[in-house]
């Protein structure tokens, strides 16, 4: 059981992921290890252990914190508008994800290793942080498309949550993949974060 007061606990939590959000700037996935978080932090890497038991449980706490940012954007979209047309909402839901590039990095890792090497009870808080952003969508879709019929928000949501899950790449193509695509010949468009997001919700909106 770990020791410390509620205040303290959720502080040592933060400054883990805040370690391996620092770290994950500059390094993949499979580089960052727990000795290289502990190593970031103030505290020794055995008391990381009370905490996470794993590197990917770090990485699913960091990726549920930002879900509950991208959340926290959702519904301030909600509380901030009355009225959106469909070209109003696309942007809003565009520049929302333009400033969770975190997020989308973690959505292009491979989520099977990362659950798999988490407690469950840490699946379920993460699990419920993305429920709660595709109910946000839905809320969205209710208020502002009132036309879309539940099948219809249903089919929304079924292409625009794995469209996420390819945005980070298509966006943040390094050099020596450029390099690639032009020497392969490929003629291919860059676009940002923004563009790639609001083309698909243009396209899914009508």
């Amino acid at each position: 059981m770990i020791k410390g007061t509620p205040e303290l606990i959720a502080t040592r939590r933060e400054e883990i992921i805040n370690a391996c959000q620092r770290l994950y700037q500059t390094l993949s996935f499979k580089e960052i290890t727990l000795k290289e978080i502990g190593a970031e932090t103030s505290f020794s890497r055995p008391t990381i252990y009370n905490y996470f038991q794993t590197k990917e449980e770090i990485f699913l706490a960091l990726y549920e914190r930002e879900y509950d940012l991208w959340n926290a954007e959702l519904e301030a979209i909600l509380a901030e508008n009355e009225q959106l047309s469909k070209a109003g909402l696309a942007e809003k839901i565009a520049r929302s994800l333009e400033k969770r590039e975190q997020l989308l990095k973690l959505l292009a890792m491979n989520n099977y290793d990362m659950e798999a090497n988490s407690r469950p009870e840490l699946l379920v808080s993460f699990k419920a942080a993305y429920g709660k952003s595709l109910e946000n969508v839905d809320r969205l879709l209710q208020k502002f498309c009132p036309e879309l019929d539940e099948a219809r928000r249903l089919s929304f949501r079924l292409v625009f949550f794995p469209f996420m899950f390819g945005i980070y790449p298509y966006a943040a193509a390094t050099e020596k993949q450029r390099s690639a695509m032009e020497k392969a010949g490929v003629d291919f468009r860059y676009l940002s974060i923004y563009e790639l997001t609001l083309a698909c919700l243009r396209r899914l909106l009508g």
